[in-house]
């Protein structure tokens, strides 16, 4: 059964087609990603999907949580690493702080980054940040999550770490899509690819 259903999506800015007739779907417990070039139109899809975007026309189904990692990270300058984690689910979800700190440094811990966990965003590395976002973003325990070139500030090996969390990630059952260009991270998390190519999504595998 589909959790997310896109169908027939269309997106446009000042009158212009940024992504036309994209229609996908995905499983609970499926890694899909969107291959394509920069410009493609992957990050406008995700987007769309996240309800940042708005669509002139088609539908899109996503009856669950959704949680997103931008590529720029968005984490909060004034705030430790930790505290951008804890942040959302003490606020957003009422969640009590003892209980959402303890989880956050769960998930700081789990990512390669509990030591860094009372560093600000300026004192850490673009691999670390990006990590940091990942932990934000699971913080409010969301069964679709989103991600936007998440290996754009990784190296080999952290790449390899990021694609066997995700894999974790979706035998608990999440739905995860990726927009990105990096084939052999798509190779090694990825259960299948599309490629979107001028705003069209193309089945790849």
């Amino acid at each position: 059964m589909s959790v997310i259903d896109v169908r027939a999506m269309e997106v446009r800015r000042s009158g212009r087609v940024i992504v036309a007739d994209a229609t996908f779907a995905a499983a609970a417990g499926e890694i899909v990603a969107l291959m394509g070039a920069s410009g493609a139109g992957k990050t406008t899809i995700l987007r769309a999907i996240a309800g940042l975007e708005p669509i002139e026309s088609g539908t899109v189904s996503i009856p669950r949580p959704v949680g997103m990692v931008f590529q720029f990270h968005h984490l909060f300058a004034n705030m430790s690493a930790h505290r951008n984690v804890w942040l959302a689910p003490v606020h957003v979800l009422k969640q009590p702080r003892a209980a959402a700190e303890q989880r956050a440094q769960e998930l700081l811990a789990s990512l390669g980054v509990g030591d860094r966990a009372l560093a600000m965003p300026h004192e850490l590395s673009g691999g670390e940040a990006q990590r940091v976002a990942i932990a934000r973003a699971l913080a409010i325990e969301p069964h679709i999550l989103l991600m936007d070139e998440p290996t754009a500030s990784l190296d080999a090996a952290r790449r390899g770490d990021l694609a066997a969390t995700l894999r974790q990630l979706a035998e608990e059952g999440r739905t995860i899509i990726i927009a990105t260009h990096d084939a052999e991270f798509a190779r090694a998390c990825a259960h299948r690819a599309l490629t979107v190519e001028g705003g069209r999504v193309h089945v790849v595998s």
